[in-house]
């Protein structure tokens, strides 16, 4: 195996980009042992980051590493995709990355970019870009599924805003019926939840009696 990685070098994209490439490539990532040689193909794997998202085959890489690669690789991916995420949320390969960003990533690479869906909030904004196309809409309502309680409520005013025009669009339906559900499951917690300090006292039941007479 290691006469064969050794040959890897300068051509790792490439292969990255081939139906069976791309499964040599992830099992090199998860099976190689010698640290250098795995370093070797990391570091060409991440340079390459953005070029193989959007590959119909090269996009499998990239979630490889999004899933079971250290922390500091999965920044580094996220850090490399920041800027585009509009662009990449649109591709049909890409927005599956995007979402394996949002799922794996840690809490300031998912801040990463939340905060560049809601910068402009404007009809021709990210958020709004993203919530009516085909392949957008699957990534906000990845980000309403793994968001904190603090990212989700700032998501979620900025798309109660626009949830009457949404309806006007076939993928901004999806949206649409995603927030009516997050409501009604909120609605529903918060009538099962305890009763709050300061409310009527629970009436003590009496012991249940073992057995009959």
């Amino acid at each position: 195996v290691a006469f064969m990685i050794d040959s890897f070098p300068g051509h790792v994209a490439s292969l990255s980009s081939h139906p069976y490439g791309c499964r040599v490539i992830q099992r090199v990532l998860e099976h190689c042992s010698d640290a250098a040689r795995l370093r070797s193909v990391m570091a060409e794997v991440l340079a390459a980051t953005c070029q193989l998202a959007q590959d119909q085959y090269g996009n499998y890489v990239v979630q490889h590493v999004l899933e079971r690669g250290a922390s500091e690789d999965r920044t580094t991916v996220i850090t490399q995709l920041a800027g585009q995420i509009v662009d990449m949320s649109q591709n049909k390969f890409a927005s599956n990355v995007i979402e394996k960003c949002l799922q794996h990533g840690s809490h300031a690479d998912r801040q990463i970019l939340i905060s560049e869906i809601i910068a402009n909030n404007d009809e021709n904004g990210p958020l709004q870009i993203m919530m009516k196309d085909q392949f957008g809409n699957y990534v906000v309502q990845k980000l309403l599924e793994v968001c904190d309680d603090a990212q989700r409520e700032e998501l979620l005013a900025r798309i109660k805003a626009s949830l009457h025009n949404l309806k006007k669009y076939t993928y901004g339906k999806h949206i649409v019926a995603r927030v009516e559900k997050l409501v009604t499951n909120t609605q529903r917690l918060l009538r099962n939840s305890p009763r709050s300090p300061g409310g009527p006292p629970t009436t003590a039941q009496p012991p249940a009696t073992v057995g009959g007479p």
